[in-house]
């Protein structure tokens, strides 16, 4: 029997899958780029695409196109941790990359929290060796001036501190990937993902970081317990509406 096209397209994006080449959470090429590739029409490679749907290889979100199927990652929010220590937790292998690091003047968000000049470290962190998040970490002048960028590829800014931790602030928020984090996730630009911005204090009270992560939208998700006791009011702790938009990174 005379294989269809549709079907030999799904078998060869099938055989990419399974030996690697697309890897767990990855973006595939677009529905257009896959048009070109294997000079079919739209409708071919879409029904390519739901044959692997089907088998649970691919999955697809609104407007971050198709990608190879992966659970997402749970972060709950029960205290402070890394994003290395929420891998860890899901069993994936962990890796960061340093895109930049330096001294530089503070932005506007973060001058008054932790002065006029900062160190700036910006990297991606992987998750299985694929793009899980841009993460960029804004470091009291004062604090960062005994760092190296050996240190913050090394390790977690909670590790290398000289002081002691004591919260943090954080807000969630959608957004849509600009050029340069689109570029860094390997994510269509304009696509879907998750901003979260956080402000950790030391001890004693006093602003230590300030970070923004962003992640897209298929490779996390972020978990809360929410008790049923009178005396949390109508919104749980932590919870609260916030006014404004989240940025596009």
């Amino acid at each position: 029997m005379r294989t269809i096209r549709y079907q030999e397209i799904a078998e060869t994006l099938r055989r990419q899958i399974v030996e690697g080449e697309y890897g767990p959470g990855e973006v595939l090429p677009s529905e257009a780029g896959l048009v070109a590739k294997y000079d079919a029409s739209r409708v071919t490679i879409r029904k390519a695409l739901e044959v692997l749907k089907a088998d649970g290889l691919v999955d697809a979100r609104q407007g971050a196109g198709w990608f190879v199927a992966a659970d997402p990652v749970p972060q709950p929010l029960t205290g402070l941790a890394t994003i290395e220590a929420q891998l860890a937790a899901s069993g994936r292998q962990s890796e960061r990359r340093v895109v930049d690091f330096g001294f530089g003047p503070a932005p506007r968000h973060v001058a008054p929290l932790l002065g006029q000049r900062v160190l700036i470290a910006k990297r991606v962190n992987l998750a299985d060796g694929q793009p899980f998040a841009r993460v960029t970490v804004w470091c009291r002048e004062d604090l960062g001036a005994e760092l190296s960028l050996a240190d913050v590829e090394r390790s977690t800014f909670y590790s290398l501190l000289p002081h002691e931790l004591g919260r943090a602030s954080q807000t969630i928020g959608a957004a849509a990937a600009g050029s340069d984090d689109a570029r860094l996730l390997g994510v269509p630009e304009q696509s879907p993902v998750l901003v979260v911005k956080r402000t950790t204090f030391d001890a004693g009270g006093h602003a230590v970081l300030v970070s923004e992560h962003v992640f897209p939208g298929h490779v996390t998700e972020f978990v809360v317990e929410l008790a049923a006791r009178s005396d949390l009011g109508e919104s749980p702790t932590g919870l609260r509406l916030v006014d404004g938009e989240a940025p596009t990174g």
